[in-house]
Formats: C-alpha cells, structure tokens, sequence
C-alpha cells in the first residue's frame, strides 16, 4: 500500500515554516481552534480575493493577521474602510474583545505558482459548468508559461454530469515529492456543483531550494532595502 503524505506538510519546519506563530502551554487548542475559525472565515468572505494563505502570529496583547492574496484591493474595500471593518469582525467574532487585530495585506506576485489560487480558480469555472477538460489544459499551459518545473492537476467526481464518478489527472513537467529540497507546493478544493462535488487536487513544483522559504522574511526584507 501507498503511503500519500501531505506534500507541504512534509516540508514544513524544513523548507516552509509554519503558518501560526506562537507558544502556549495552557491554551492551546483555543488558540488552534481560533486559527482554524479565522481562516476558514477569511477563506469564505473573500473568495473573489483568491487568498494563497495567512499567517497568525500571536503576541501578549495583540494578533498579527498576514493575508497574501491575488486581489489584495477586495479586502482592503476603498480608502481602507475594508480593513477597518475586517479588524472589528475579528476581534468581536474570534478574540472576544480581548486582544487587539493587526492586519497585513500583500499581494501575491505570481498567482499562476500558487497553488492555492490556481486550485480557487479550477473551482469556479467548474462551477460555472465550463467543460473540465478545457480548464485542465489552460490552467497547466498558464502555470508552464509562468515558468514552473512542473504541475499536476487532479479532478475527481461527477465530471461533467455523468452518472459514474471517476478520476482524471492531466500533468506536465516532473513533481518530485520525496526529496525534501523539492519546492512543492500542493493544496487542494472542492467545487460543489448540481451533480455533487468535485474534488480538485494541484501540485506545483517551482525547482530546488536549499534554504528556507518565509514569505514574511522576505516582506520585511524587501521593506528594509525600500528604506536603505
């Protein structure tokens, strides 16, 4: 028997870090509860955002909220009134007022190599009945053209309507998920249609990395040769 290990999951502490940031002995599985319920709210109020992630970083008396998102406009709203609006929900909803929200909105600079995004977009345009096959092949010649090593798309379900669920897996170039260096990135979605979901699985394999990759180290990196 195959043994399938979350492709990022594998990496993390090694190559990605992790995405909550903060030590608790007592409060834990709050705090994780808190995590999960913050981004899955994110997640569902800003589909039109398409978020690639969020990181959570924790502090004494405040939350640091990080949102990557193609469509970082959507949630700021205009003159920032979004932002304002987001961190009284936040912590009204999750933090019961007891801790103040600090949010940070960045932009994704190659939506074509998230993952995440590319997965949110396959979704929709299941969703809106456009012939699986077709978006399969777009979806894979854009992310080649941005230069990715490699992709693999998985769809599983009622494609297309018919009566027997099955299987379909379009790929090109090479994913290699065991060595450890490889920079995989892999999430998956689900697309509910009027047949029933659809399961939808991408891989994205952007070459080698011998170091670690923060996306927020190298925010903060890029704003201090902005000042210098």
């Amino acid at each position: 028997m195959g043994h399938k290990v979350h492709p990022k999951i594998h990496r993390t502490g090694i190559l990605f870090p992790w995405e909550s940031r903060w030590v608790s002995q007592k409060k834990y599985s709050m705090y994780l509860e808190q995590d999960v319920k913050i981004r899955e709210y994110l997640m569902n109020r800003f589909k039109d955002a398409h978020i690639d992630s969020v990181f959570i970083e924790r502090g004494p008396k405040n939350v640091t909220v990080t949102v990557f998102a193609a469509k970082p406009g959507v949630i700021i709203g205009r003159g920032g009134q979004g932002l304002d609006l987001l961190r009284k929900d936040l912590e009204r909803k999750f933090l019961q007022m007891k801790l103040k929200v600090k949010l940070n909105i960045q932009e994704v600079r190659q939506p074509s190599l998230s993952a995440e995004v590319v997965a949110q977009q396959i979704a929709k345009d299941i969703e809106n009945r456009i012939p699986f096959r077709r978006i399969m092949k777009q979806t894979i010649e854009r992310v080649m053209k941005a230069n990715a090593k490699g992709v693999k798309i998985t769809l599983a379900g009622r494609l297309n309507g018919v009566e027997i669920a099955r299987r379909e897996t379009l790929s090109e170039g090479k994913i290699p998920l065991i060595t450890l260096r490889s920079h995989v990135d892999y999430t998956h979605r689900i697309a509910r249609t009027i047949y029933g979901v659809i399961g939808v699985k991408v891989w994205i394999y952007k070459g080698e990395s011998f170091e670690r990759i923060d996306k927020l180290a190298e925010k903060q990196d890029i704003k201090r040769k902005k000042k210098n």
